[in-house]
């Protein structure tokens, strides 16, 4: 017996709704898990609907398992006949039963994203197209983003030649696919939809079956996967949609919040149910969340509030440098397990995956044990393993594990038979695979010689430049740069590869290596046992030190441990205390939401979804200035903070202005390269003698300028100076105006007031 009285009025109102179309908007922690299988088990009971007649989707299989475990403890009933699971799982299920009408072959098998890659890499390869121009990856994002729109190959119109070809490779693969019987994730959807869309008997017979349909995480669906929803309803079955438009957070995956709104007009005509009541955190974690998420415009609209009470304020600090931010949340991090707190219950939030290099470095230094939740540790990434692996190959051209590994990449033309002759020959001569060349001939040997040539050349660059600056080039001359920036998902890849820079910066200053070059040996004393010390390099002791962070500190599956992780792996997850950092303009909101239509209110829903982990206590936090590109770089206060009242937080630190610095518009800005190339030096570049100093300024008629002085414009508002370029009248002063960006200004002639 299915008990009522366990729900909220809100809850027991979405279970036993007798309307044909419901959207409930369910904030987070107001128990949508409960009401989806309390209603499931509820239809069962009331001999509304069968097992068998019900159809429920998700996002994920470990979401379908959760809602059928739940669903067998309130009624005893068999759910292994249920369709309950993911839209892929569900179309996989359908085609199987139709694969002659589906025009697949019985055994048909599905391809991953990497079997998925290799079948298009055949295809150039097999019609001689050329991979530079179009690159295998830009590629299966074009097919890929064509099949969760609902279109095939004829169904599109190029606008370009370009497009014109990768239209004719969609079709070429899609050939290539029919033939092999295999099919890739976003087919599955496709030819499912087609299916039902195509074969009126088919169509019918589910719309007769599945009377109730039930959808959790609505606002996280495609446009395919609505169309997939809307024919498998027809005009008589009903629809159930769960969702909450303020956690939309996965437009990059072709999520579209639109469709709840469209959901809201054309089906369920105002049976709109709200949870809002909260069973997760205190009040001022919820009314911070609200007042937050209330600049987002066209919300289908909701307020959070709990019965708990108020509890404690957000705790906000904001420090001199994204080091002493690490270093900080350690140290509360270190006060709350005293205190008790389990280490599992607490979570460091960040935008971007990069961010974890100098959270990881602060506990691992501190022995403290953390995971990385959804991702590999910082060192443990594939693309900073390439670069490790060119530089340990500089450092020791004997390194054969570091050889394999980059020889071929990026791709040069360098296969596998060609490194099993080289490894012959190098077993047969007793020799390194690099010194093994000479007893290859023909073309391969040609392209392995280029590649040794490469790393001589780099090595010999190595005794000039720094350890950073190696680094830099190391990913310029290689081609990886290239390579991620063709990459539909390379841009967080080089995020983490300047962060790689970055570490190799903070290595050096700390110890003492900020001017040496990266092959200078030194003297190296490594305790005072040792009776003869070392000479090493800053190239040798960056390498020891990389391999000792990847160690074994991480703490294995099930340990107790703080919990890191980006703010989109942390959905659907909750911690008694939470830490979310790089609170700065640029970092988080990202600076490319600024370049997208609805970007902003997309990372403004991303915070939302960071505010609302927080059970009991919540931590927000940026740095004054953060490394960039292996040099400080100011930063400006997210408007994030500026958005949430001032009655919910705790400043640990004096509140002395909405706007400190700027890194969201970098040095290399338009506005910066509009400077005079005599002055145009890198502003944030310490020792440069174009940079004004926090100290000193610019004095300009009664009015002294300097670098972090708060100035007002008469057309562009309140800013902050960012870097002074010249000297007197002729200066000119680079300002982020809030809310209009970096500007560059002739001290002389604009009317700036110092505020």
């Amino acid at each position: 017996m299915i008990n009522l009285e366990e729900l909220n009025p809100e809850q027991r109102t979405a279970v036993t709704t007798d309307e044909r179309y419901v959207l409930v908007l369910a904030g987070a922690g107001s128990g949508k898990t409960k009401v989806l299988t309390t209603r499931m088990a509820w239809l069962i009971e009331q001999g509304i609907a069968s097992p068998g007649g019900i159809l429920a989707v998700t996002f994920t299989n470990k979401a379908a398992k959760e809602m059928l475990s739940r669903l067998s403890l309130q009624l005893p009933i068999n759910t292994r006949a249920m369709w309950v699971g993911t839209f892929h799982g569900l179309c996989n299920r359908m085609l199987r039963s139709h694969y002659h009408d589906a025009r697949l072959p019985q055994s048909f098998q599905i391809m991953d994203m990497q079997d998925q890659l290799s079948s298009i890499k055949r295809v150039l390869k097999l019609f001689n197209i050329d991979t530079e121009k179009y690159p295998p990856k830009e590629i299966q994002s074009f097919i890929n983003n064509a099949k969760e729109k609902g279109a095939r190959p004829s169904d599109l119109a190029p606008v370009d030649p370009m497009e014109a070809q990768s239209i004719e490779l969609y079709h070429l693969y899609q050939q290539q696919c029919d033939k092999e019987g295999v099919v890739d994730f976003p087919e599955l959807l496709l030819r499912c939809y087609e299916l039902l869309r195509d074969h009126p008997a088919i169509r019918e017979h589910y719309q007769r079956r599945f009377k109730h349909i039930l959808i959790d995480e609505f606002q996280d669906t495609n446009n395919l996967q609505y169309k997939w929803l809307r024919i498998l309803a027809g005009e008589q079955n009903c629809i159930f949609a769960v969702g909450d438009d303020d956690q939309s957070i996965y437009s990059f995956r072709g999520a579209n919040v639109g469709n709840m709104e469209e959901f809201a007009r054309q089906y369920a005509q105002g049976n709109i149910i709200r949870l809002e009541q909260n069973y997760r955190s205190y009040n001022h974690i919820l009314h911070s969340a609200n007042a937050l998420i209330a600049e987002n415009k066209d919300r289908l609209g909701k307020n959070l509030w709990t019965d708990r009470g108020h509890g404690e304020p957000l705790r906000v600090n904001e420090l001199s440098t994204d080091r002493e931010e690490a270093q900080w949340i350690l140290e509360e991090a270190k006060s709350l397990i005293n205190e008790g707190v389990d280490r599992k219950e607490i979570a460091v939030l960040y935008r971007s995956n990069a961010q974890s290099r100098a959270i990881e470095h602060a506990f691992f230094s501190a022995g403290i044990p953390y995971r990385v939740y959804g991702g590999l540790r910082f060192f443990e990434r594939q693309e900073v393993k390439h670069v490790l692996a060119y530089l340990r190959l500089i450092n020791n051209l004997d390194d054969d594990n570091s050889f394999l590994r980059v020889v071929n990449f990026p791709a040069r033309g360098i296969g596998a038979r060609t490194l099993e002759n080289l490894t012959d020959a190098a077993q047969k001569i007793g020799c390194s695979l690099a010194l093994a060349i000479g007893a290859l001939n023909g073309a391969s040997a040609t392209k392995l010689a280029q590649f040794v040539g490469m790393i001589m050349t780099l090595k010999e660059t190595a005794k000039v430049l720094t350890l950073p600056d190696l680094i830099q080039q190391v990913i310029h001359d290689t081609g990886i740069e290239t390579f991620y920036q063709n990459e539909r998902e390379g841009e967080e890849r080089l995020e983490n590869l300047q962060e790689l820079v970055n570490a190799a910066q903070t290595f050096c200053i700390e110890e003492s290596f900020e001017s040496s070059s990266a092959l200078e040996k030194v003297t190296i004393a490594a305790n005072d046992d040792q009776a003869f010390p070392e000479q090493l390099s800053a190239l040798d002791m960056f390498l020891s030190y990389a391999s000792l962070e990847a160690g074994d500190n991480q703490a294995k599956y099930g340990e107790d441990a703080v919990q890191l992780m980006t703010v989109h792996a942390a959905k659907g997850l909750e911690f008694k205390v939470v830490f979310v950092a790089g609170l700065e303009e640029g970092l988080f909101p990202h600076e490319n939401s600024l370049k997208t239509h609805g970007g902003l209110e997309e990372e403004r829903r991303l915070m939302y979804v960071a505010i609302t982990r927080a059970k009991e206590r919540l931590y927000l936090s940026g740095a004054h200035e953060r490394m960039l590109y292996g040099r400080s770089a100011y930063t400006t206060r997210s408007q994030f903070l500026e958005q949430i009242p001032d009655e919910h937080m705790k400043w640990l630190c004096p509140k002395t202005r909405s706007y400190s610095y700027s890194q969201a518009n970098r040095v290399d800005t338009d506005a910066w390269q509009s400077a005079p190339t005599t002055t145009r030096k890198n502003p944030f570049q310490k020792g440069t003698s174009n940079l004004s100093s926090m100290g000193s300024g610019v004095q300009v008629k009664d009015q002294l300028f300097k670098v972090g002085s708060n100035v007002r414009h008469a057309k562009f508002g309140d800013g902050v100076i960012i870097n002074l370029i010249g000297q007197g009248i002729e200066a000119q002063a680079l300002i982020m105006f809030k809310g209009v960006g970096v500007k560059t200004l002739a001290l002389g002639v604009a009317k700036l007031e110092v505020i």
